[in-house]
């Protein structure tokens, strides 16, 4: 099977509009013929949900999801074109899988576009210094060409981690929020797309003070 590159995915995005990776899905699925892979989009109703990307969607939903136990809740805003499609089932189904989603699997991002070049750069940094470790500890040094494309790698498995529109949905492994987006965009015939999230989690950033019952007991002891 033919290796598929960015410039092919490049290619193919722009000439029918689809995602990322719905374009790699597609040159997958076609062994990388160009032409296939626009035929598979067009099937699957990609190329006509990418026709509404640029569509303003300024209606839609803040949906709250709270988890069993109330410890971690959710604000996910998603966005339509209508308030009619806002109160459809699969707009709400959408929403609560989308809500489900951010607490489960902890994104920090909606999109890469959203990731500033400082973290960006702190994250490599952070790998770079990982892979010195490491060949430390083993005694073995790589080229710096081959720490780069291993860098890069990391960071793109890293930046598909952190951002929702590329994590593989709880409700559905073979599909990630992005494509969920694009099928019920081509579904409802509007542009339906999640535009900013918070994530509560109960107890998250305060400093719990620990006790040492043995110390506390020798201070009371000795009057301290």
């Amino acid at each position: 099977m033919p290796t598929v590159t960015m410039d092919m995915v490049k290619e193919l995005r722009q000439r029918t509009g689809a995602g990322i990776m719905d374009c790699k899905t597609a040159l997958n699925e076609s062994e990388g013929e160009i032409e296939q892979a626009i035929e598979w989009i067009k099937k699957k109703g990609l190329a006509k949900a990418a026709k509404r990307a640029g569509a303003i969607a300024a209606e839609g939903v803040v949906h709250a999801y709270i988890h069993a136990g109330s410890r971690l809740g959710v604000l996910v805003e998603i966005n339509c074109q209508t308030d009619f499609v806002a109160r459809s089932e699969d707009f709400k189904a959408f929403a609560e899988a989308v809500g489900l989603q951010i607490a489960s699997m902890s994104a920090q991002f909606v999109r890469r576009s959203e990731v500033s070049p400082a973290e960006v750069d702190q994250q490599r940094a952070i790998f770079k210094a990982q892979l010195a470790e490491e060949a430390e500890q083993s005694g073995k040094k790589k080229p710096d060409s081959v720490i780069d494309k291993i860098v890069d790698g990391k960071l793109d498995k890293w930046l598909a981690e952190v951002c929702l529109d590329e994590q593989a949905a709880v409700v559905d492994g073979d599909k990630t929020i992005s494509q969920m987006a694009e099928e019920l965009t081509s579904k409802l015939g509007e542009k339906v797309a999640v535009r900013r999230f918070v994530r509560y989690e109960l107890g998250e950033g305060i400093e719990k003070k620990s006790s040492d019952l043995a110390a506390d007991v020798a201070a009371a002891i000795s009057g301290g």
